[in-house]
């Protein structure tokens, strides 16, 4: 299907992401991608530069009458989200993304689409091959592991850029013009337990919540979509209160900035309650279905009898667990009083595995104040401390402070304003620019954030708009020509 994408409009653009969504690019596996952009600048005869940590820069002289405008550096990340449905046979190492065009969107069959943050990359890529193209002098900056980390951009060399202004290519609303964005911090609780042998005349089952609709953990996280890992959990800290069900394993969830859309576990339940538990787990999955009906209408939490486990976690340790999951806090914590409609503090139950004696939970906090972040991060790490849970808060990386003096801003303005008959939505935003973190390295560079229509990013439901991201082209050729002087 990539030669239909290819022929989509603007061609300069999609033509770059279809060859780019060939080359596979988990983050934190991004050396096949970083060698194809290096080879991507050598083959146009552009200075090419990869830094330490594996970003990518490439530079290209202002066009004829352009020369005395400000450097601009053009900003995207290389790496991408890998989530699948469970149905889908896919290899995210070896394969190239399967995309196909669904009437005004391209998707990708059972996949992330990769449009986050690959069409600014492909945006890029379009200006820097092109002949026909006015704009001031560019450094291209190809940055690694956002979606895990940010390491790319946290340990940016800090002189290999001379750009004063930046443009970020990262945002999702076509009619939304970033000027700042959350920060965030990774919480990691660790626990080991000792295994015990299986109560007698117990039976084995698989609990299955799936059907969600996940999200992004950032942009996402203020519709109130479910979290397959708090649904688990309200299962399982029910029976075992009631029917004083064993827990052998739980997998739930993925990625720390992804909402997490499907979680399996298996228990043992004592063959003489095994009629209540049935009961009573109807009743609470149709109570669940019921207060979500209008968000995730597709919800399934279901069970099924299976070989019955040898081994499960001691009933202290799973008390403990069963409270702590359910005592820490998923969602909206606090909306900003200073900007309406902005999530200023929320907190995502990401990851819950629980196999051969170890507990395994990872949450991502983000906040655009530095001090509620905290104030969350504390809360969350003291109930998993009680629980006896060692406890890490690493990867804290700063968030973006808006610039209400920003000559950049007032040129996006303008151009948005004069294309479209209608001024853009100036905002900041609830996900995890690089913005912030590249700020910190060149804090007197100017920068803005901006980008094509994407739905769904961080799962199998992320599509990109094909109308919105002709406008989105459109309206960064006219700001490229219109970039202020030095």
């Amino acid at each position: 299907m990539s030669k239909e994408i290819k022929e989509l409009e603007p061609k300069q653009i999609w033509s770059n992401f279809a060859k780019l969504n060939a080359v596979p690019r988990p983050s934190k596996k991004e050396e096949r991608v970083i060698q194809f952009m290096l080879d991507f600048g050598k083959s146009l005869n552009l200075e090419t530069l990869k830094d330490n940590e594996g970003n990518v820069i490439i530079k290209k002289p202002a066009t004829k009458g352009l020369e005395d405008r400000k450097t601009i550096v053009l900003q995207s990340h290389l790496d991408m989200v890998h989530q699948k449905n469970n149905d889908t046979d896919f290899d995210f190492d070896t394969q190239g993304i399967d995309m196909y065009v669904d009437g005004d969107w391209v998707r990708a069959k059972g996949t992330t689409l990769g449009a986050d943050n690959g069409l600014g990359v492909a945006t890029m890529m379009a200006i820097l091959e092109s002949d026909s193209i006015e704009h001031p002098t560019i450094e291209a900056l190809f940055t690694i592991d956002e979606e895990t980390g940010m390491t790319g951009a946290k340990n940016l060399d800090s002189t290999i850029l001379k750009g004063d202004i930046l443009l970020n290519l990262d945002t999702e609303e076509d009619d939304e013009i970033g000027i700042g964005c959350a920060g965030g911090v990774d919480i990691s609780a660790t626990r080991f337990y000792i295994e015990e042998s299986t109560p007698e005349d117990s039976v084995g089952m698989k609990i299955t919540v799936n059907g969600l609709n996940g999200g992004h953990s950032g942009m996402d996280i203020i519709k109130g979509l479910g979290n397959a890992n708090k649904f688990q959990n309200r299962v399982l800290f029910q029976a075992h209160e009631k029917q004083q069900i064993r827990i052998h394993e739980i997998h739930g969830g993925g990625l720390r900035n992804a909402i997490p859309r499907e979680s399996v576990s298996v228990v043992s339940v004592n063959k003489s309650k095994l009629d209540v538990f049935k009961k009573d787990f109807k009743s609470l999955a149709n109570e669940i279905k019921t207060e979500y009906k209008s968000l995730e209408p597709n919800l399934q939490i279901q069970y099924e009898e299976v070989e019955t486990p040898s081994k499960v976690m001691s009933i202290d340790v799973q008390d403990l667990l069963v409270k702590s999951i359910y005592a820490a806090h998923n969602g909206v914590y606090r909306m900003s009083p200073d900007v309406e409609g902005l999530v200023e503090t929320s907190n995502n139950i990401a990851r819950v595995s629980v196999e051969e004696g170890k507990i395994e939970i990872h949450c991502l906090t983000r906040s655009s104040v530095d001090s509620t972040k905290n104030d969350l991060a504390n809360s969350l790490k003291s109930g998993f401390d009680l629980a006896g849970f060692q406890v890490e808060l690493t990867g804290d990386y700063p968030g973006w402070s808006p610039n209400p003096d920003s000559k950049i801003l007032t040129v996006l303005d303008e151009v948005y304003q004069k294309q479209n008959g209608e001024k853009a939505e100036i905002a900041a935003c609830h996900a995890g620019l690089e913005c912030g973190i590249i700020g910190s390295h060149y804090p007197e560079m100017d920068m803005i954030s901006f980008g094509p229509t994407i739905r769904g990013a961080h799962s199998p439901d992320e599509r990109a708009s094909i109308s919105s991201t002709q406008k989105f082209w459109d309206l960064t050729l006219e700001v490229l020509k219109n970039i202020p002087k030095k």
